[in-house]
């Protein structure tokens, strides 16, 4: 009977029936022995996390109308890039103009009496004199927003003939020159206020909400990866254990080398094993959503792995004989390991990079355990 694959779990694993039904699940998927490695156990305490989080989701506001803030600059995430050119200088952004061009070219107003296209340029070369003022609005660069901020201002003086603020009425004052300039000066700055405070509610609102739904799994994520910092002897312990109850003689040598499926975290511990002093001698490590180049980038990992250097791929150990690297274009914890490693016979790690589909969602992290590819990629190993 061939030798079992040894399947690692990854982060915020809990449950280890659940662990087994998903292991047992994918070997009828995929035609091999495996056999579930569960840690979770040794993992982060996340049952009281909740005491940590702020209750209150209102108090984000600023203390004057146009701040110059953490606060402010961190809300701009919420409008888009910053809407300066390149020399930091700020401009009219063109859906502002086109706003301003269609409430300002519409049948119905007075500037269709009297060269039109001149008022109209008069009217935009204000604007873009004042725009710079502006805190919120100056770093959009949400189309939809701008060009309705634009048509807002546009129909102010497109008002009616008669009505104070008409372009009528602007131009019949010819004896206060800025009165164009003081009367968009002020509704773009009531704009802006208004773009601020529905920014900043929406902002308090999706910040308590991210904290309040998301600290769990992401407490399980850091936590686990900060545990396993602290106690990787003892959680590399818990994988020997599960081999060792197989066969004692398998990892130990390159006579006996193990195979290895791993998730996550678990790709990182196995990673780490293999290339360790002491080394889990691997025959075939297949990762998927894990995260062991962007660690050894960040923190380099000890044991036989000498630090990154630029464009210099960090040479693996022959106790990790093959790698496939499994990733989805849509999970934010999985990293590629061919631009950071390369095997000991000098080819590369193989990155496989899986297509995503629509039912997975948007959370793909977790998704790989059904995906027929991650079967197919095991039986591959199997037949190895």
């Amino acid at each position: 009977m061939d030798d079992p694959i040894f399947v690692i779990h990854g982060v915020g694993n809990r449950d280890p029936e659940a662990f087994a039904t998903t292991v047992a699940a994918l070997q009828d998927a995929s035609g091999s022995n495996l056999v579930p490695v569960y840690w979770g156990d040794l993992g982060a305490d996340d049952r009281f996390v909740n005491l940590a989080l702020p209750t209150d989701p209102t108090g984000l506001r600023d203390t004057s109308p146009y701040p110059e803030s953490p606060t402010h600059r961190e809300l701009t995430a919420f409008l888009g890039p910053d809407a300066t050119s390149p020399d930091g200088a700020v401009g009219l952004p063109e859906p502002v103009e086109e706003g301003v061009r269609e409430a300002l070219s519409s049948d119905s107003t007075p500037l269709r009496t009297s060269s039109p296209d001149a008022d109209i340029e008069s009217i935009l070369a204000v604007l873009s004199d004042e725009w710079p003022t502006t805190q919120w609005l100056s770093l959009s660069n949400d189309p939809t927003l701008l060009r309705e901020a634009g048509a807002a201002l546009g129909q102010v003086v497109a008002a009616p003939e008669g009505h104070d603020e008409s372009w009528a009425g602007l131009r019949g004052a010819s004896n206060d020159p800025g009165r164009l300039r003081s009367v968009i000066r002020r509704h773009l700055a009531g704009l802006d206020r208004v773009t601020g405070a529905a920014v900043q509610a929406v902002a308090s609102r999706v910040n308590h909400s991210l904290r309040s739904r998301l600290s769990p799994a992401t407490t399980r994520f850091l936590g686990d990866v900060l545990v396993y910092q602290r106690h990787r002897e003892q959680i590399q312990g818990r994988v020997w254990d599960h081999i060792a109850n197989i066969d004692p003689e398998l990892g130990r040598s390159p006579d006996r080398p193990v195979r290895v499926v791993a998730h996550s975290l678990g790709g990182v511990i196995a990673v780490d094993m293999a290339t360790g002093h002491d080394p889990m001698w691997t025959a075939s490590l297949l990762t998927f959503g894990s995260q062991a180049a962007y660690f050894h980038l960040c923190d380099p990992r000890g044991g036989q792995l000498a630090p990154y250097a630029a464009n210099q791929p960090v040479t693996l150990p022959a106790s990790l004989t093959r790698w496939t690297n499994l990733w989805q274009p849509l999970d934010v914890l999985a990293f590629v390991a061919s631009r950071v490693f390369r095997l000991a016979d000098g080819t590369l790690p193989c990155d496989r990079p899986l297509s995503h589909t629509v039912t997975t969602g948007l959370w793909t992290h977790s998704a790989y355990w059904d995906l027929p590819e991650l079967a197919s990629a095991i039986s591959d190993i199997n037949s190895q």
